[in-house]
């Protein structure tokens, strides 16, 4: 059973969200009953959600990341924020990884900078080009022969056609989205 808490996000300034907390942990079951650890965080958590601090989601194990020969796959463990490519963990950075994964939510449709300054990293106030490094990054990360990021030249960026992208785990209420 996989348990994750999130604060309730009460903003101030629609432009400028509050950080928000969110906790994972696995509570294994064994038996019909709780190792006495596992009830004490539990009720710690209840405690915080009936207090009207945080929310709680209640949900199976995140599926573990099994690896895929073909190179140029890149898999997407939404739930564990992990990416492999071709079998291989990718290290990718927060922004890198929302970065991907926002344009794999969204195949075929292009987005100009600001659009994705706003949807991923939630402001519109950054230089416009500190998109560009991220992508730039991105693909470096990746691989030149692997087609990920494709530039609209004098628009903005959109994920590849040809891009082999699995997106594993809870997608918006659609678990096990695979592009």
């Amino acid at each position: 059973m996989t348990i994750v808490a999130l604060p309730q996000r009460r903003h101030l300034f629609p432009a400028a969200p509050r950080p928000a907390l969110t906790v994972t942990f696995t509570v294994p079951l064994s038996g019909d009953s709780l190792s006495p650890h596992a009830f004490r965080l539990l009720e710690v958590v209840r405690d915080l959600v009936e207090g009207g601090e945080g929310t709680i989601a209640i949900g199976a194990v995140p599926a573990e990341p099994v690896a895929v020969e073909d190179e140029h796959r890149i898999q997407i463990f939404v739930d564990s924020r992990t990416v492999l490519r071709g079998g291989e963990p990718l290290e990718l950075t927060r922004l890198e990884f929302d970065l991907l994964l926002f344009l794999a939510q969204h195949p075929r449709r292009v987005f100009t900078r600001i659009q994705l300054l706003s949807s991923v990293w939630g402001y519109e106030h950054a230089v416009a080009r500190t998109v560009d490094v991220h992508v730039r990054r991105l693909r470096a990360k990746v691989g030149e022969t692997v087609p990920l990021v494709t530039t609209v030249y004098g628009v903005g960026y959109r994920l590849a056609d040809d891009a082999q992208v699995e997106l594993v785990g809870h997608v918006h209420d659609q678990p096990g989205r695979v592009l």
